[in-house]
């Protein structure tokens, strides 16, 4: 079946669902530092805000993929 891990799945999607919450949190952060960032380009930390909510923003797929590979088949 090769890297088929159906109960990892199914165990990390709780997870991947309070993920999710927390990545669309993570989009209104990146909108609102990008408008930002855009209007006064000389405030670096709306870059490193950015890069914090497109990290927010792919956790559910980090924590499917956590989950997958924790469970052994």
């Amino acid at each position: 079946m090769g890297e088929c891990r159906p109960l990892g799945f199914l165990i990390g999607l709780p997870f991947a669902v309070l993920a999710l919450l927390f990545s669309l949190v993570g989009v209104i952060i990146w909108i609102i530092g990008s408008v930002i960032s855009c209007i006064c380009p000389c405030c670096v930390c709306c870059a490193g805000l950015a890069n914090l909510a497109v990290d927010l923003i792919k956790l559910p797929v980090k924590v499917i993929r956590w989950f997958i590979g924790q469970i052994p088949c």
